[in-house]
């Protein structure tokens, strides 16, 4: 909880330090800083019906989606939209999970790619998550060393 809570001022602060770098990757093929911050907001988005799918319905089956072919999509979108929408959607997301009783977060779900997990697990891997591209944003702050 710690890491989901903090993750969007941290997400603010490396990027009012990137100003210049955000379209820059670190190689062909990479993505770049903003392009970071959009999926962020994506997976955010897609984290937030994982966890009221998990709580709504029993025995749900996460859909996996393919990272590479949404972000074709990112263009559309700009850091700070990018930003604007994760911190609102973390927000909204840390309420309901701050709220969940010990049985909630015990709930099952199948993901196909890895197999049984409960809710804990969906939200630990959103931390994970989370953590993951925080290391890649600040080594994009500090010229991708």
């Amino acid at each position: 909880m710690r890491v989901l809570a903090e993750t969007p001022n941290r997400l603010q602060q490396i990027a009012s330090l990137l100003n210049d770098r955000l379209n820059k990757s670190r190689a062909a093929g990479k993505w770049s800083p903003r392009e970071i911050l959009v999926h962020l907001a994506d997976t955010e988005l897609t984290f937030a019906f994982r966890y009221r799918q998990a709580l709504a319905e029993d025995n749900h089956v996460i859909q996996p989606f393919d990272q590479e072919k949404w972000a074709t999509l990112y263009a559309a979108y700009t850091a700070d939209q990018a930003l604007s929408l994760f911190a609102a959607v973390r927000n909204w997301n840390l309420a309901l999970l701050r709220s969940l009783t010990p049985k909630q977060l015990a709930r099952t779900v199948t993901h196909p790619e890895r197999g049984t997990m409960v809710l804990k697990t969906i939200m630990e891997t959103a931390a994970g998550h989370d953590l993951n591209h925080l290391t890649q944003l600040e080594a994009a702050r500090h010229g991708w060393l």
